[in-house]
């Protein structure tokens, strides 16, 4: 996927078509690492089944990126860098793979909920990213847990 959009760019995009950012630092985000998964994540985002994401802390740190922020704005964006939604990070947490709770994974809202489900899809996800960056998957890789609150929906006129 190509890389983020300039939050600037982003910010000034959401103005023209009427929506402003809240006070507090702004970040850019997405979900998913291919069309089909961002579109099927913002799908959950938008029905308000889903109120929480996970990163995994060594590509974070491999992109050099900071972490997420408690009270950050986070300008979501689209498979094809197109704003999607606007958040507010609530809470952030950095906890080992095996440590995340069944509690986490319902409100990250994938699937039937669960935590298996949440470790089956998340492994393969991890497991991506992992080889991305030349590291391998172990059961205690660093994961950021992110809650957020929906501030905006932006519309959209295709996916």
């Amino acid at each position: 996927m190509k890389p983020l959009p300039l939050v600037a760019d982003l910010v000034a995009k959401l103005r023209t078509q009427g929506i402003d950012m809240p006070p507090g630092p702004v970040r850019a985000g997405r979900y998913g690492d291919s069309p089909d998964l961002s579109v099927s994540l913002l799908a959950l985002i938008r029905d308000g089944r889903k109120t929480a994401g996970t990163s995994l802390l060594w590509a974070i740190d491999a992109e050099k990126e900071p972490l997420p922020q408690i009270g950050q704005i986070e300008i979501v964006v689209d498979h094809q860098n197109a704003p999607a939604i606007v958040t507010r990070i609530t809470r952030v947490e950095v906890v080992p793979y095996n440590r995340v709770t069944a509690e986490y994974a319902a409100i990250e809202g994938e699937g039937d909920g669960s935590l298996p489900y949440w470790r089956e899809v998340h492994w393969a996800f991890f497991s991506r990213e992992c080889k991305r960056i030349g590291r391998a998957p172990t059961d205690s890789m660093p994961v950021v847990c992110t809650v957020f609150e929906v501030l905006n929906v932006i519309s959209r006129k295709a996916d």
